[in-house]
């Protein structure tokens, strides 16, 4: 097994403040950046704050931003930067800092409890759902999700813009109400919910100008701009001005007596 030193850059501080430490420590063959991370906590650093869980690219806990880009670190070989290159970690910057790399991401939690859940429908029991397998294969893709806010952190209305944050949800919640939205079984319009108009409303649609920066962070290859943003824009535009659409739903509202 080959190693090498190899020059590391670690943001360090807190709420307060901090910067960049510069660190130089062993790399071998295989390894990736949490590996690295590890053996600075373990010989330089021992009281190095980094959140991380699985190691398996699964649990989405160890992100972080690796030469400026949103990335797991355990998902980050070593072998992608060339031995000359100094690799800078520092913490998502689209969220506070608790201390060193690691960030507070309650915001997405704030934002996951406005989303309304499914609405199961009415006269179907456990067991009895039946879909067509391509709406199943189409809400899988978003099932995939890990929750590590990469996305979130990488959207420039939430990254640039701390004013935005009350108004908008970000691509990662705004995929789920796309996933309800196109559902075949959620009922949420028979009891009064326009998903897309909330996704307008309520969420900040609007704000998202599909420059596909979540998608290309986004370590399951979800394709969360073309498969979910754009098309809950249409659909959002669609009920909003189509005169046809909105004829109709004003006919389904007619009462009986009417």
């Amino acid at each position: 097994m080959s190693s090498y030193e190899a020059r590391f850059k670690v943001w360090r501080g807190d709420a307060e403040g901090g910067g960049l430490e510069d660190f130089t420590v062993e790399v071998n063959d295989g390894e990736v950046v949490l590996d690295i991370v590890h053996r600075l906590q373990a010989t330089q650093a021992p009281d190095l704050a980094v959140r991380w869980n699985c190691k398996a690219g699964k649990c989405g806990s160890c992100s972080a931003e690796i030469n400026g880009r949103p990335r797991l670190l355990c998902m980050t070989r070593m072998s992608v930067f060339t031995r000359e290159e100094t690799v800078t970690v520092t913490p998502l910057r689209a969220f506070p800092v608790v201390r060193d790399l690691v960030t507070d991401v309650g915001f997405n939690y704030d934002k996951a409890r406005e989303v309304p859940s499914f609405v199961p429908p009415d006269g179907l029991g456990p067991g009895e759902y039946r879909m067509m397998q391509e709406d199943v294969d189409r809400s899988q893709e978003f099932r995939k999700c890990i929750e590590c806010f990469l996305c979130q952190d990488t959207c420039h209305v939430v990254r640039d813009h701390e004013e935005n944050k009350p108004a908008f949800a970000g691509p990662r919640f705004l995929m789920r109400v796309a996933e309800l939205d196109m559902h075949p079984l959620d009922s949420a319009a028979g009891s009064g919910l326009d998903r897309s108009r909330t996704a307008q409303d309520e969420h900040g649609l609007g704000y998202c100008n599909i420059t596909k920066c979540c998608t290309e962070v986004c370590p399951e290859g979800i394709r969360i701009t073309d498969n979910a943003l754009i098309p809950l824009k249409e659909r959002a535009v669609d009920r909003k001005y189509d005169p046809l659409v909105w004829l109709g739903s004003k006919i389904r509202r007619r009462s009986p007596a009417s």
